[in-house]
C-alpha cells in the first residue's frame, strides 16, 4: 500500500477536485452542476470557519479528495465533523487509502475538539458500508431528509 499524503486545498486545486467531483457524481449518479459546485468548492475554501478540503495524494499523483464540513447539534453536544465527500479515482481503490483519509480527518477533528463525526453513503455502495463499518461508523434507525429551497 501507498502512503498517501494530505495537502488542503487552495484556490489553485479547484479544477482538479471539481474534475475529481465529475467522477464521483457519475459514479453514485448523483447530478453534477459544475457552476453550483465551483461556487461551493470556492466558499469552502476562502471560509476556514465550514470546514476543509483536502487533496490526497500518493508521491506526486492526486489520487482523490476528501471535504469535511462542520455542523452544530445538541444532540452531540456542539461542533460536529461531516466528511461531506471522500473520492478515490478507481485504480487508486481498495488499497487502504479511504481509511488512511478517515484516519487523517479524524484526527484532525480531534486536535479541533471535535468529538462526533459523521458521513453519508449510498445504500447500494456496500463496499463503503463496509469499510466505515471497520472504522467504527455505526447505521442509525434514522431517516436523512432533505428539502432544497430555490433549487
Amino acid at each position: 500500500m501507498a502512503t498517501p499524503s494530505f495537502t488542503q486545498a487552495s484556490a489553485g486545486d479547484v479544477e482538479a477536485i471539481l474534475a475529481m467531483m465529475r467522477e464521483y457524481y457519475a459514479f453514485d449518479h448523483l447530478d453534477f452542476d459544475e457552476s453550483s459546485a465551483r461556487h461551493a468548492l470556492d466558499a469552502l475554501i476562502h471560509d476556514r470557519s465550514l470546514g476543509a478540503a483536502w487533496l490526497i495524494l500518493t508521491g506526486n499523483n492526486i489520487v482523490g479528495y476528501v471535504v469535511l464540513t462542520f455542523g452544530y447539534s445538541l444532540e452531540f453536544h456542539g461542533r460536529f465533523g461531516l466528511i461531506d465527500e471522500l473520492y478515490l479515482r478507481e485504480s487508486y481503490r481498495n488499497q487502504g487509502l479511504g481509511t488512511e483519509a478517515l484516519a487523517f480527518v479524524q484526527d484532525f477533528c480531534v486536535s479541533m475538539g471535535i468529538k462526533v463525526l459523521r458521513l453519508e453513503v449510498e445504500r447500494g455502495n456496500l463496499h463503503a458500508q463496509a469499510v466505515y463499518r471497520r472504522f467504527g461508523f455505526e447505521t442509525h434507525d434514522r431517516y436523512l431528509m432533505t428539502r432544497w429551497f430555490n433549487h
